[in-house]
């Protein structure tokens, strides 16, 4: 595996690691146990995407190869992403990004989530911003999904 892709893979888990394969916290993918002090209060889905950034953060998302272990709607070496930002604050998810060895060293989420997919998210260097424009960007993939789903049960 090249180093490119590792750094890739590692961001990507660092992402997905934010919510993985769609499960909620008491449906064991981090436990009561696992409280993290960056991820209390409201969380990143709960406010409004700002599509500028989106669009940036998409392209860092695939520039950085991010879709080499995450995806949304399945999981592939990491976790899945969709509902991320349903079950994350901005705040997790951000330094889960930047600081993806520090997390599942100190972090009891991050290091559940290392736990169960074996393989640590590598650090991708991307400065604060940058992070921000990836979250955004999985936001706005969060809210499309969601005005989605009453047509789909309409059908």
């Amino acid at each position: 595996m090249t180093r490119t892709t590792r750094n890739a893979v590692v961001l990507v888990l660092l992402v997905a690691s934010a919510g993985c394969g769609g499960k909620t916290e008491t449906q064991g993918e981090t436990g009561p146990s696992a409280a993290s002090p960056y991820d209390t209060g409201p969380r990143a889905g709960e406010s409004p995407v700002a599509p500028f950034l989106a669009a940036q953060g998409e392209s860092l998302f695939k520039a950085k190869g991010c879709t080499a272990c995450h995806a949304f709607g399945k999981r592939l070496t990491g976790p899945d992403l969709a509902g991320v930002t349903q079950r994350r604050t901005a705040q997790w998810m951000e330094q889960q990004i930047l600081h993806p060895e520090v997390m599942t060293k100190q972090d009891p989420i991050a290091k559940e989530l290392l736990a169960k997919y074996m393989v640590q998210m590598s650090n991708q260097a991307l400065k604060a911003e940058e992070a921000r424009a990836v979250i955004e960007y999985l936001k706005q993939l969060d809210e499309k999904a969601l005005e989605a789903q009453p047509v789909q049960a309409q059908k």
